[in-house]
């Protein structure tokens, strides 16, 4: 099971000065020394944190998978091609989110995803939806030709006790869903240090996406072993 550090909130506290520090390009080769099997970032259309001069500068030296999640929007389509990354991710974003809040809405949006999918296709450039889980979401995913789903781990993340256990049991029953469907599977969304081994223990998870809990652990101990510490947990979940 690959693990893809996030490093968007790198770029969030650089955000927060308007400076030219931390730098999230400087994280990523750090990233990788922990173990990180990818990296991930989220170009958005307001450019509340990854810049375009970052995602570039990341295609330079990322030489492990680059992830970048963004809209099915002209511009980010146009910005995508440039650049080349080795999957794109296509999600929600609403302007005065403070992160990405759920799944696409993916039969509301079905011929805009369907027409996007296409055309990220004809760059030779591999897709994956983020989506809840439900059979909806995941069949309607593989009908316009998704090559992968990531499935929404918000509400298993945020839930307490029974509610966890339920949430949890509708990822796995997504996971099975979509790899019954031939569509390869990750996941991601609120996943942290005590909730990610029983996510990793789901068998026919291609990957976990992770960022907010490993940098806020990295503030404490480093990049490099926070990445680690996360990598060791999922690999004694397997």
């Amino acid at each position: 099971m690959i693990l893809g550090v996030n490093i968007d909130h790198i770029a969030t506290v650089r955000e927060a000065r308007k400076t030219f520090e931390p730098d999230p390009v400087m994280a990523a080769p750090l990233a990788i020394l922990g173990g990180a099997n990818g990296i991930t970032v989220h170009l958005r259309e307001d450019r509340r944190h990854i810049h375009d001069r970052d995602l570039r500068l990341l295609r330079e030296i990322v030489k492990c998978e680059l992830n970048l999640e963004m809209a099915a929007s002209q511009e980010m389509l146009a910005i995508a091609f440039e650049v080349k990354p080795d999957i794109i991710t296509l999600v929600p974003e609403k302007r005065q989110e403070l992160t990405t809040e759920g799944g696409l809405d993916v039969m509301g949006q079905r011929n805009q995803l369907r027409e996007t999918v296409k055309r990220i296709h004809g760059q030779g450039i591999p897709v994956s939806l983020f989506v809840n889980p439900t059979i909806m979401d995941i069949d309607i995913s593989r009908e316009i030709e998704s090559d992968m789903v990531e499935i929404h781990t918000g509400l298993y993340s945020n839930a307490n006790a029974k509610k966890q256990s339920e949430e949890l049991h509708r990822v796995i029953e997504a996971v099975k869903i979509a790899n019954d469907l031939g569509l390869m599977v990750n996941a991601g969304h609120g996943l942290n240090y005590f909730n990610v081994e029983r996510v990793a223990s789901i068998h026919g998870i291609r990957g976990l996406y992770i960022g907010h809990s490993i940098i806020s652990r990295a503030v404490f101990v480093g990049l490099e072993r926070a990445v680690k510490e996360m990598k060791a947990l999922i690999d004694n979940a397997l």
